[in-house]
């Protein structure tokens, strides 16, 4: 028996902006509260591409990836308390194997990144030959992109998405992906259909393009499982915070990763939150933090309100 060994060649172009507001949507609109996961996104990718060129998954592979993005400067992505969140996303690409590309923003918004992408995108179908470009993105403007690499003989995959949003005055903000750009697409793909298709709801590949939360630590295996506590948040320090134990002793440190079925953007100070006490190589900390009650608040409006005025700055 004669295996079909052809490799089909994936790359993967992101306009960052675009693939940020959408991770925003799907955490704070949408019923998944979840990001989108990049490293499930890729092998729905692969899983889409392979049914599409009738190729056994295995041939699939994605041999590139690109993310492009206006970038604040250092001291305003501080100011605005970006700087963080911006250092951990980075993280998630390079561990990921994704090429960022970033310009520099303009006091007008992010200028001249979609030009960027599009001849990055095109030069390299033409030397690394491509079979597949997946361009994660909605804009109009890449229709020229589309068409080109058309001509080359390269199949487009564009995936883009659609949905109605609040922004920061509570007012709607609908969400398109260009038609002409879908229409000019060997394989349009609407991510919002996939993910709202009653008949995927329990399909693996569509459920780990979110993001998984972090059960427990490596810390969390020296806790005492019958040893639960209570106790209340304190301080949030980017990607670790404190909680003060209700018996009263010192605040405990814990890391995002102990959160139990939750993101530290959604857990506030004030919130009453059980937890295991451990201890890692600094002393004593808290593992397996989940939230028992609340802080009355306006449903993360603060970090809502940040990552839109970011991407209004980027826009």
């Amino acid at each position: 028996m004669i295996t079909n060994t052809n490799l089909t060649k994936i790359g993967i172009f992101y306009d960052g902006n675009f693939f940020f507001h959408v991770s925003n949507y799907y955490l704070y609109d949408h019923s998944r509260q979840s990001r989108i996961s990049i490293t499930g996104l890729h092998q729905f990718i692969i899983h889409e591409v392979a049914a599409r060129e009738e190729q056994p998954v295995k041939n699939c592979k994605i041999v590139d990836m690109h993310y492009f993005r206006g970038r604040l400067p250092a001291y305003d992505a501080q100011a605005r308390d970006l700087l963080l969140k911006e250092r951990i996303f980075d993280d998630i690409l390079m561990k990921e194997g994704v090429i960022t590309h970033y310009l520099p923003m303009s006091p007008e918004g992010e200028k001249g990144i979609d030009v960027w992408l599009a001849l990055e995108a095109f030069e390299l179908a033409i030397f690394k030959k491509y079979d597949v470009i997946v361009l994660i993105a909605s804009d109009g403007d890449y229709l020229p992109l589309t068409r080109k690499l058309n001509t080359i003989g390269a199949r487009v995959m564009v995936l883009g998405c659609e949905f109605e949003s609040e922004d920061q005055h509570g007012n709607q903000r609908m969400t398109k992906t260009s038609q002409a750009l879908l229409d000019n697409a060997t394989y349009p793909i609407l991510i919002n259909d996939v993910i709202d298709d009653p008949g995927r709801h329990h399909d693996q590949i569509v459920r780990d393009l979110f993001v998984k939360e972090k059960y427990r630590s490596q810390d969390a295996t020296r806790a005492d499982p019958g040893a639960s506590r209570t106790g209340t948040v304190v301080s949030i320090q980017g990607g670790y915070g404190f909680i003060r134990p209700e018996a009263g002793e010192e605040d405990l440190f814990f890391h995002y990763g102990d959160l139990l079925d939750m993101e530290i953007n959604r857990l506030s100070v004030g919130d009453r939150v059980s937890f295991l006490e451990s201890s890692n190589k600094r002393g004593p900390c808290a593992v397996r933090v989940a939230v028992i009650a609340a802080q009355p608040r306006a449903d993360r409006s603060q970090d809502r309100a940040q990552d839109r005025a970011q991407n209004r700055a980027q826009d």
